[in-house]
C-alpha cells in the first residue's frame, strides 16, 4: 500500500483502499493494521478508522472483536447476490446504448485492449482488473454517476471473489474473446445482441464462480 492520499476525508481514504481492493493488491483474510495503513496513506487513525468503517458498511471489510478489522472472505451466497446485482444493473445499462456517448465506447474498447495486453504477457491479475474495467465501462453506458459508484463497490467485491480461483487463466481467457464480441455489439450499437451476449456471459460465469468455490470445499446452495 505505497498511495498517499492527500489530508482528505475518510470518504477519500475508502475510495483508495477500494481500489487497491478492486486492483487485486489486498487479498481476503488479511488483516489490516490501523498504524500500518495509516502511515501507507498518510492519513490520521481517526480519519482510517472512519474509513474502516464505510467500508465495512459496504462489506469489504469486517471488525472481529479483540482482533481487528480484516479483509472479507466471501461465500456462495455473496456470489450468487454479485451477479444478481450485475444483471440488473449492467443489463439496464445496455438498454441504453443508442443515447450513449462514443467516448464511452471508446473506453470499453480500451479496456478489451488493456486486458489482452495483459494476457499476452500473462499477466492474469491485470487481466482480472481489466475486465472490472470492461464491465465498468458497459455501466458506463447508463449515463449515471451514482449508478457508476455504486458499481464501483460491487466489483470490489467481486474481484475478493476471483482470489478464490486457483488458475486464473483458464477462468479468464475464454472471455478475452467474449468481451471483443459484445464490444463488437457495442460499437453497432445493436442493445438487443448486447444484452443477449451479456445475459449468457454472466451466466457463465457466475456458474463458473460458484464452481471454484464448491470445489474449494465451500457449500453451495
Amino acid at each position: 500500500m505505497s498511495a498517499t492520499v492527500p489530508s482528505g476525508t475518510a470518504e477519500r481514504v475508502a475510495a483508495a483502499l477500494r481500489q487497491q481492493v478492486t486492483e487485486g493488491h489486498i487479498r481476503p483474510g488479511t488483516q489490516l493494521s490501523e498504524e500500518a495503513v495509516a502511515a501507507s496513506l498518510g492519513v490520521s487513525r481517526n480519519t482510517l478508522r472512519e474509513a474502516f468503517r464505510l467500508l465495512t458498511h459496504e462489506q469489504l471489510l469486517v471488525h472481529q472483536l479483540n482482533r481487528g478489522v480484516f479483509v472479507r472472505v466471501l461465500d456462495a451466497d455473496d456470489v450468487v447476490e454479485l451477479y444478481r446485482l450485475r444483471r440488473l444493473m449492467e443489463g439496464a445499462a445496455v438498454r441504453e446504448l443508442a443515447g450513449a456517448p462514443d467516448r464511452v465506447i471508446e473506453g470499453i474498447r480500451a479496456s478489451v485492449e488493456e486486458g489482452e495486453r495483459a494476457a499476452a504477457e500473462l499477466r492474469w491479475a491485470e487481466v482480472a482488473t481489466a475486465d472490472l474495467h470492461f464491465h465498468h465501462g458497459i455501466v458506463g453506458l447508463a449515463g449515471s454517476p451514482r449508478l457508476e459508484e455504486f458499481m464501483l463497490r460491487v466489483h470490489a467485491e467481486l474481484r475478493l471473489a476471483f482470489h478464490a480461483m486457483d488458475d486464473p487463466q483458464r477462468f479468464h481467457v475464454p472471455f478475452l474473446a467474449r468481451n471483443r464480441e459484445l464490444l463488437a455489439a457495442l460499437e453497432s450499437r445493436d442493445a438487443r445482441q448486447a444484452e443477449l451476449l451479456l445475459s449468457v456471459y454472466l451466466a457463465d460465469a457466475e456458474r463458473q464462480l460458484l464452481r471454484t468455490f464448491q470445489d474449494a470445499g465451500r457449500p453451495v446452495d
